[in-house]
Parts: C-alpha cells; structure tokens; sequence
C-alpha cells in the first residue's frame, strides 16, 4: 500500500449551538468541529417533532384514503 494515502484521523471537540459538546475522531484540520443541531436538542430525538401540515395535504391524503377504504369494504 502506498504510504500517506489516507488523511490524518484525530480526536476532534464536536460543539453544538445548544452548548453540548462531545468528543469524536475525525479528519476535520484544526481540531473543533461546530455544529447547530446534535442529539441533545435535535425534535427527532427529543421527542418533541411535529408534523406541520401546509396547505391540509396530510387532510386531504386522509380522506382520499377514507374514500378507498370504504369502496373496498362495500365490494367484499
């Protein structure tokens, strides 16, 4: 194998905007890596995601879906 082929893989300080911080490897140049979201305040981890539904299309998939599924049980 060739020598050098692969870039410098150090430990790294991960910095979230929420002020969690966590240490990890990577190739990143001086060290620090910064970030705006993490697994600390990300809604999909916390828990706290919401579904935001512009225009009613989550409604209107709903009741299109409604429809078939009342056409399907009449004809069995």
């Amino acid at each position: 194998m060739k020598p050098n082929a692969h870039p410098q893989y150090d430990v790294t300080q991960v910095t979230c905007s929420c002020g969690n911080a966590f240490t990890t490897r990577s190739t990143a140049k001086n060290g620090q890596i910064h970030v705006e979201t993490c697994n600390v305040c990300h809604p999909f981890y916390t828990g706290k995601q919401r579904v935001l539904d512009t225009a009613g299309r989550v409604a209107k998939f709903q009741q299109k879906y409604a429809k078939a599924q009342a056409a399907k049980k009449a004809g069995k």
